[in-house]
C-alpha cells in the first residue's frame, strides 16, 4: 500500500509544460513580427568614394543604379517609370523606410536623379547616395 502511494506523489509531481512552450511561441511570433528585413539591391556596383562618406545602419532598402542605366530592388530589374510605385508597394509592407541608392561611379547622373525623384515622390523622407570613404 505504501508503494502505491508513493507512486500517485510521484506521478502528481510532474511538471506541466504547455504554458512554457505557449511562451516560447508567442516570443518567436513577436521576434518575427518586429524583425525589420532588409531589401537589397541585388546587383553589384562600384561606388564613387568621398571624403565625407558616413555609414547608414539605418538604411533598409538599398536601390542599385548599374552603369548601363538599369535600377535593381530586391533582386529584381525595375524600369525608372515605375520606380515609384515599387517604392510605394514597399513602404505599405514597412512604413518607416531609409533608401540608400548605389550608383555605380560610371551611371549617369541623369538616372540617379530619376531615382531620388522618384524616392521623394513616394514620400521617403531618408534617401541617401552611396559612397566609399577614401
Amino acid at each position: 500500500m505504501a508503494k502505491q502511494v508513493a507512486k500517485r506523489r510521484e506521478e502528481e509531481a510532474e511538471i506541466d509544460m504547455t504554458p512554457m512552450l505557449d511562451i516560447v511561441f508567442i516570443m518567436l511570433i513577436f521576434f518575427i513580427v518586429t524583425a525589420s528585413f532588409v531589401k537589397e539591391a541585388g546587383v553589384q556596383v562600384t561606388n564613387p568614394t568621398a571624403v565625407t562618406a558616413k555609414e547608414r545602419p539605418d538604411a533598409n532598402v538599398f536601390i542599385a543604379v548599374t552603369k548601363e542605366g538599369e535600377v535593381h530592388i530586391d533582386n529584381k530589374n525595375i524600369d525608372v517609370d515605375k520606380l515609384k510605385v515599387e517604392i510605394q508597394r514597399i513602404m505599405a509592407e514597412t512604413p518607416f523606410i531609409s533608401i540608400v541608392i548605389q550608383a555605380d561611379k560610371s551611371s549617369k547622373a541623369g538616372v540617379v536623379m530619376k531615382v531620388l525623384d522618384a524616392a521623394k515622390a513616394a514620400g521617403v523622407k531618408g534617401v541617401s547616395v552611396a559612397a566609399t570613404r577614401s
